[in-house]
């Protein structure tokens, strides 16, 4: 992921693209019965701070996480700090954590063609083949972009393919492109502590939370050690049921 800030397509075609991408390759969810409401706990990019600091306390609390890899970055370092390596990524996968796709290189789904999607989608898995991590069912776009052609591509490859708009997931939610809530940067903690007790006061309803590195003195994209500790023992005193995130779709379709 570049330390550039992320600037997205305002022109007319890029917001026309977004409109029309919210109506086509759908795939309502339904969340019907749940006794009680989902959480998922997610990392995109995978800095090693997920793993030392994001497993660690999720493991305290009986729970597992998503980790959304890019592997062309494995190894490599940025203002998230270092990426986790191939043996790390493995590991998660042994202690029970879900390995899922990002893009392989951080491609931005929202302006690449449906070949190259597609071609980078395809490098990922293979990656990740190598270090024995397959069967991978669930995505997550990098920087929350899409496009029609993405959601055709990503419709046929994955179960689901996480976004980064604002909302819970309840019975219509559309699965290809799903919401879910930054704990990041200096408000992450109120943002995320607000949006358990929307989920709690909502039948039948998913929240997906996701950051980035976690560390005593994380990026903008990250939150500190004490905001992810405080968010997951929050999850578990309201009594929302920590899953991960292809856990949740499963129990959404």
């Amino acid at each position: 992921m570049s330390e550039a800030i992320y600037n997205a397509d305002r022109s007319v075609y890029g917001k026309l693209r977004r409109r029309v991408s919210k109506l086509i390759y759908r795939k309502p969810a339904r969340l019907e019965g749940l006794k009680r409401p989902l959480i998922t706990f997610s990392f995109d990019d995978a800095p090693q701070s997920a793993l030392t600091e994001g497993a660690r306390i999720l493991e305290a609390y009986d729970a597992r996480g998503t980790y959304f890899i890019s592997a062309g970055l494995m190894g490599a370092e940025s203002h998230l700090g270092a990426y986790l390596t191939g043996n790390e990524i493995r590991e998660l996968a042994d202690r029970g954590h879900e390995i899922a796709c990002h893009t392989y290189e951080h491609l931005d789904c929202g302006r690449a063609n449906a070949q190259t999607i597609a071609h980078s989608l395809e490098l990922n898995r293979a990656e990740l083949a190598v270090l024995g991590v397959t069967g991978i069912s669930t995505f997550a776009y990098p920087y929350g972009d899409v496009s029609p052609q993405a959601k055709s591509v990503l419709s046929k490859t994955y179960a689901s393919a996480r976004a980064l708009h604002h909302d819970l997931i309840t019975t219509g939610t559309d699965l290809n492109q799903a919401p879910a809530i930054g704990i990041e940067g200096d408000d992450g903690e109120a943002v995320g502590l607000k949006w358990l007790e929307t989920a709690r006061a909502t039948r039948n309803s998913w929240l997906v939370l996701y950051t980035h590195d976690v560390r005593e003195a994380p990026s903008s994209w990250g939150c500190t050690i004490k905001t992810f500790e405080t968010l997951v023992k929050s999850a578990r005193d309201h009594d929302l049921e920590i899953v991960t995130y292809a856990e949740g779709v499963r129990r959404a379709t």
